[in-house]
């Protein structure tokens, strides 16, 4: 029996348009009532990730910024952080600047971003449908080199730069690949997301890869935890679909590829379900 699971979000457990299926809110409720550990894994901001936690009423562990942070709900506080250090960040601000780059960072609580562009523009669309208390934090500043300086904390768990050009995107990240110390996730596909506009739908298409400090994935992450928890690798569980998952569909004992996954994370998997619009989670809990 498999005594951990570990969920990816995006792309994975929700849908496109940002929502968990009432199906697979059953087999994780089911699942959790067999005694078995969810654990959301994912590359969002602490309270992003804890919104989704709590519409599935899990109140034990939660995964942020690709493996940069674990949070425990239940004595609110971090157990575990890889953060971005500020030289670092302030280097990678600068290459973004220098080359006009859509970028933007997550902290702890919040996204920092210019503008509402890609990703943030569908946390914005997403905070639309969510109370107040729920919504991902969005923190628009014009000058965010000064902003990142003066921060009093350093609790950077990520950024993600993006472009729809492809042959711009590249270019840049050759130079972020120069900064030590930083791991560039590398992301051969596009990132496909829709919103809705009153009764339109529009399509959010970019490159866009993901920065954390070095070692940071979601694998250590949830192997530390596991052994926190006394949990063998072969007793997990993971699900998702990008490249930021593989790592944990390699190792876990049971690694389930979502139907809309690339082909390389599918090759890697254990098993390969129905997509993140059909239910591909609940398929994967409720088959093992």
């Amino acid at each position: 029996m498999y005594k951990l699971i570990a969920i990816d979000l995006d792309g994975t457990l929700l849908n496109s348009y940002g929502q968990i299926s009432q199906k697979n809110k059953e087999a994780i409720k089911k699942a959790q009532s067999e005694g078995k550990k969810i654990v959301l894994s994912s590359g969002r901001s602490t309270n992003s990730v804890k919104t989704f936690a709590e519409d599935l009423g899990e109140n034990e562990y939660i995964i942020c910024g690709n493996g940069s942070l674990i949070y425990d709900l239940k004595k609110e506080e971090i157990i575990y952080d890889k953060f971005i250090n500020k030289d670092k960040a302030l280097q990678i601000i600068n290459i973004c600047e220098q080359n006009s780059i859509y970028y933007n960072i997550y902290t702890e609580d919040m996204v920092i971003a210019k503008s509402l562009n890609n990703n943030v523009l569908f946390y914005h669309q997403e905070n639309a449908n969510k109370p107040d208390t729920k919504k991902t934090k969005i923190n628009l500043v014009e000058d965010i080199y000064e902003y990142v300086n003066n921060l009093k904390n350093n609790n950077i768990l990520k950024f993600t730069i993006s472009d729809s050009n492809n042959i711009i995107f590249n270019g840049i990240i050759k130079k972020l690949r120069e900064i030590k110390n930083i791991d560039v996730l590398d992301v051969a596909h596009m990132s496909r997301k829709i919103i809705k506009s009153g009764t339109e739908e529009i399509s959010l298409e970019y490159y866009y890869t993901e920065i954390t400090s070095k070692n940071v994935d979601k694998w250590n992450a949830i192997k530390w935890l596991a052994e926190k928890l006394k949990i063998e690798n072969k007793e997990i569980m993971a699900i998702g679909d990008n490249i930021n998952d593989k790592m944990m569909i390699e190792n876990a004992g049971l690694g389930v590829a979502m139907g809309n996954s690339a082909p390389y994370i599918k090759e890697i998997a254990d098993k390969v379900v129905e997509d993140n619009n059909n239910d591909g989670v609940a398929q994967a809990i409720e088959n093992n």
